[in-house]
């Protein structure tokens, strides 16, 4: 053990040092407001009294003991020191994030593809340009030794990208809580958040012809591979590919009747819709556009999201119907949890895991692909990608002489051998609908595969259960208001024991078409609800802490201490998001939850 730590050590001195690197590829952006359409921003990016504030957003199978954890890092691992800072999306607006301040460059005007962008509360289809940043800060690695964290060091970590959000709208949402754990440097993982009020003409009329508004409101979490940049041009980009195909639906079912809604089939169609539009945007008219330019830096901004991939898990809650759509294309999770009668609550889950090693998956891409018997080799497509859906990733979809034609006029590597009828991987979402229940108080976890490598179903649910009972989710809350659930069940006081208040299918070993946590068994970890802890006010940095170890101080200082990329071995990249639902009175706004959030500082923009 000594030996390898050595051997590690010594790398780790040669790797390169630097300051914060800003790393730019090609984004989408626009500069001019043209026609407005059916939609207006309410909060997109945290807007809140016209400021503009951002809401953001191959595993290796080894037997190791947290003790050997622990010990790699005792045995002189240097520390990369985080700085306080993530990627955030980014409007036409300067926009004020926590830790960091962006303004996006202005851009010339370009032609063709629009899209709906949010500026200065109002909804606006704009032209699509055609270059344009996106930026996201790496770390800055110490250049001295670090021993393990400390139980405190630790915790700073864990907290440093925490944000909470308090819904106020009385719409059915009352809070939304984000975290995110770098592993990757920089993280791979992405997220976006949107709120829009609907308004004419999409608006439905109630029989008296008086206009009824929604909210349509947007959570996403984005799983890259192969590097950062396409979760970072879905992060900026595909709710608002999204939204625009739910407008013209909407618009559409309106103009035949003011009190129609469409059908379920319709909305789910506009949805997949716009998961296309933007992938073909990203891997197709990307290679386009390099042609024209004919340049390698132009190429290597264009191509840039389509080189790497991405998985992501989109949902849009309707506050009219109250239906909660879920668009999984990859292996993120989403998970309802709705409490029970006795006091517990219940995992359902919301989406399946997409991989080469899901039956379902595999039946398809078979029945696509006929007569290729490694079309899924060992659980990955053509033995090498492991989701079988995916933004990007472009050698699993270009033919082989435009993968040929890429490398020789620029860069790229040689198609697989396997390649034949490619595309094999799509970005083709599965959709689903689940009616949530606000006065019963239903809550969604949302998270990158980094998370359920490490929990199950039933233990995240379990433990925002328990998080809820020490933690009010409405501070004015009285004993028949949805802040107090948990509570109301147990007379205001803590729970007894340390199970957590979650019902367990008895026999059931694993949700079909979803993988167990196989990080548990690498790190050697035994079963038992007595290793959890609450000890943090946000709701997403409490389901990473006990994913790292909970009460096991050492396993969660041991594994928040390995460095970027040694850490990747043990742990993925965590983008959580945790939204609760309830009613609660109206005041419009959206606003910051400071206990739950890492304190703000002033950064230069960029």
């Amino acid at each position: 053990m000594r030996r390898a730590a050595d051997r590690l050590l010594r790398t780790v001195k040669r790797s390169s040092l630097g300051r914060l690197n800003t790393i730019r590829v090609a984004a989408i952006d626009a500069n001019r407001p043209q026609k407005q359409i059916g939609l207006r921003s309410v909060s997109s990016l945290g807007k809140n009294h016209g400021s503009s504030q951002t809401f953001q957003s191959s595993m290796y199978l080894r037997q190791v003991s947290a003790a050997a954890i622990v010990s790699i890092v005792a045995s002189g691992l240097w520390y990369y020191q985080k700085v306080p800072d993530q990627i955030r999306e980014v409007s036409d607006s300067t926009t004020a994030t926590r830790g960091v301040s962006y303004s996006t460059p202005k851009l010339a005007e370009g032609r063709g593809q629009r899209s709906p962008v949010v500026e200065d509360d109002r909804f606006f289809d704009r032209a699509l340009a055609s270059s344009g940043p996106i930026v996201k800060p790496t770390e800055v690695q110490s250049t001295s030794p670090h021993a393990m964290l400390t139980p405190e060091e630790a915790t700073q970590k864990l907290r440093n990208l925490q944000e909470s959000y308090l819904v106020l709208r009385g719409r059915g949402v009352l809070r939304y809580d984000i975290v995110q754990l770098p592993s990757n440097n920089p993280i791979e993982d992405d997220h976006a958040e949107k709120l829009m009020q609907t308004s004419p003409p999409i608006a439905l009329h109630d029989q008296a012809g008086s206009s009824t508004t929604s909210d349509w409101m947007f959570w996403s979490v984005f799983d890259g591979h192969g590097g950062w940049t396409t979760s970072a041009k879905l992060r900026q980009v595909l709710t608002s590919y999204v939204a625009r195909e739910l407008n013209a639906t909407y618009k559409a079912s309106i103009t035949t009747s003011p009190l129609v809604t469409p059908s379920a089939a319709s909305v789910d169609a506009a949805i997949k819709q716009g998961f296309l539009k933007c992938d073909h945007d990203i891997v197709h008219e990307s290679v386009i556009k390099a042609q024209k330019a004919n340049t390698k830096s132009a190429a290597a901004d264009f191509l840039g999201p389509a080189l790497s991939g991405s998985c992501a898990l989109l949902s849009f809650y309707d506050s009219r119907s109250k239906d909660f759509r879920v668009a999984c294309t990859g292996d993120s999770r989403a998970v309802l949890g709705r409490l029970n009668p006795n006091g517990t609550w219940t995992a359902q889950p919301l989406s399946e895991d997409q991989t080469g090693g899901t039956p379902s998956e595999m039946a398809r891409l078979r029945y696509e692909h006929p007569g290729e018997p490694n079309v899924v080799s060992h659980g990955r497509i053509l033995g090498n990608l492991e989701p079988s859906r995916a933004f990007g990733d472009a050698h699993y979809k270009w033919a082989r002489d435009v993968q040929e034609m890429v490398k020789k006029s620029w860069f790229g590597r040689s198609p697989l051998a396997l390649l034949k009828t490619p595309p094999y991987v799509t970005a083709e979402p599965v959709v689903t609908t689940t009616r949530v229940m606000p006065d019963k108080g239903d809550f969604v976890v949302l998270a990158t595969d980094g998370l359920w490598e490490m929990l199950t179903n039933e233990e995240v649910v379990g433990l925002v259960g328990r998080w809820l009972e020490e933690n009010p989710v409405n501070p004015k809350a009285t004993s028949s208001t949805p802040s107090s659930w948990a509570q109301s069940f147990l007379g205001g006081k803590a729970r007894p024991d340390t199970s957590l208040p979650v019902h367990r299918l008895q026999g059931v070993k694993g949700q079909s078409g979803q993988r167990n946590p196989i990080r548990r068994q690498q790190w050697d970890i035994k079963a038992g609800d007595e290793r959890f802890v609450v000890e943090d006010k946000n709701a997403a940095t409490h389901l990473v802490r006990n994913a790292l170890g909970g009460r096991d101080r050492d396993m969660v200082c041991g594994l928040l201490t390995l460095p970027s990329p040694y850490s990747r071995r043990y742990r993925d990249d965590l983008t959580v998001e945790v939204i609760f639902f309830g009613e609660a009175e109206a005041c419009g706004d959206v606003v910051p939850n400071v206990e739950a959030s890492a304190p703000r500082t002033a950064r230069p923009k960029l």
